[in-house]
């Protein structure tokens, strides 16, 4: 028996709907309930079940269509034993994707309570409750799946990383439920937007656009979700940027000196991330305020010391891997850390695990030439700090001889943080020890 499957109604006010993807081709098989397509209106994006079971016979709207509500989509050939009429198909399909609409209104109304690092925020409309880089590419989260990660506070870099079991590897409901029972870290707390900014009455600058000559380019959704997260943690945080000059060229000679010998010994290799690393960890232990998360009036101090590693991705966009309890850690060790991490993350291959429960987040900058960056804090956080290039240039010394002139390596360091909790003190003596670190490089240092 061959069932029309029709758009069914997606509201009171919705008369079509376009085509995002379908899950099944023709030829496929498809039980009862399962997606087997997804549409967009210009209210919600949702997920559209089969009301039976059986196999695809024909598929008469392709991506990007534009289908009228009541419209034939596709036929389904069904067996005696899931035979139901075409009346009855319809309203289960309405009946469903209603009810998938609703859980996502009623998940936005419920979930506004900020963001952590590229967390999905309930208020940010249709662009937000759509697809964000995964492993494999970019594919569609549907409005179930980001109700659930809106409720469990799943970040975009954990959902990148579930492995899904449907078509094309697409996210299931069972996939992430599946995901939260086995996760092994605690989930942070979201900071919570108390009092929201008014919308500015300042009219938006045009745009000069010569047609044929400028191009276009529309942001990937990874890429809408960072730029989201930005603008929030601008509007949630105070920033001050502290700088310091620091002299490295004790650490720089050490490193030159021990790189061969210490990836002989260790197997890994020596660039200067562990060293940042290690010396913002140190710094951290006897600067435990700066090591904290701000929700409303209450600061949560963490014990742990996390350091997150902002990290670019082949793609352009940005991740955050995590160096787990890096105070901890033996330089061997941190090095290791950093090296999988970092090639973990070029090959699209990081754990979830792997990029939750940072404390504090690192930019190395100077990778890309950088002399010094204002960075942004990754909420909710409270404080990033950036390192610029290395650079030799003639300096003033002090020696046993008096003032000379020295070629001497050099680098800034950069620190943001939220003038809420941190004030001059407390980010400038960070800073500095931090520095000093650096700058006192222990040239016994073992591994």
């Amino acid at each position: 028996m061959i069932i029309e499957f029709k758009m069914p109604k997606l509201g009171e006010s919705i008369a079509e709907a376009t085509v995002i993807s379908w899950l099944k081709n023709v030829g496929d098989f498809i039980a009862a309930d399962e997606t087997l397509l997804e549409v967009a209106t210009d209210k919600v994006d949702s997920e559209v079940p089969s009301p039976v079971s059986g196999v695809i016979k024909e598929i008469r709207f392709q991506k990007n269509n534009v289908v009228a509500v009541g419209a034939v989509m596709a036929l389904i050939e069904v067996t005696e034993q899931s035979t139901v009429n075409s009346e009855q198909s319809t309203v289960s399909s309405e009946q469903s994707t209603v009810s998938s609409e609703q859980s996502t209104v009623n998940s936005q109304q419920s979930a506004n309570q900020g963001r952590s690092q590229g967390s999905l925020p309930a208020d940010q409309g249709r662009s937000q409750s759509q697809a964000k880089m995964r492993q494999g590419g970019t594919t569609f989260l549907s409005p179930l799946i980001i109700s659930i990660a809106q409720k469990e506070n799943l970040s975009i870099e954990e959902l990148q990383l579930i492995p899904g079991s449907g078509a094309d590897g697409r996210l299931q409901k069972s996939d992430v439920y599946l995901y939260l029972k086995n996760r092994k870290y605690p989930i942070q707390s979201k900071p919570t937007i108390q009092n929201p900014q008014p919308t500015t009455s300042y009219p938006k600058p045009k745009i000069n656009y010569t047609e044929g000559k400028d191009y276009i380019i529309e942001m990937d959704r990874m890429r809408k979700m960072i730029a989201d997260h930005m603008v929030y943690s601008k509007q949630t945080s105070p920033h001050v940027t502290s700088y310091l000059e620091v002299d490295v060229t004790n650490l720089v000679a050490w490193r030159a000196a021990h790189k061969d010998t210490f990836q002989a010994k260790t197997g890994e290799k020596l660039t200067f991330t562990p060293l940042f690393v290690d010396a913002v960890a140190q710094a951290i232990q006897e600067y435990p305020l700066i090591n904290v998360a701000v929700e409303d009036t209450k600061i949560y101090v963490r014990k742990d010391i996390n350091i997150g590693m902002a990290t670019a991705l082949p793609t352009g966009n940005l991740i955050v891997p995590v160096v787990r309890n890096a105070n901890e850690k033996s330089l061997a060790a941190l090095a290791q850390d950093v090296n999988h991490l970092a090639e973990s993350a070029r090959n699209n291959k990081l754990k979830p695990e792997e990029i939750q429960g940072s404390t504090f987040t690192i930019s190395n900058v100077g990778t890309f030439g950088s002399l010094m960056g204002t960075p942004i804090i990754n909420q909710p956080e409270v404080a990033i700090l950036a390192f610029g290039i290395i650079k030799k240039r003639p300096e003033v010394i002090t020696t046993a001889k008096g003032d000379e002139i020295a070629i001497r390596s050099m680098m800034f360091l950069s620190l943001s943080f939220d003038h809420r909790v941190v004030d001059g003190f407390l980010g400038g003596s960070f800073l500095r020890k931090v520095g000093d670190y650096l700058e006192q490089f222990d040239t016994n240092t073992t591994y």
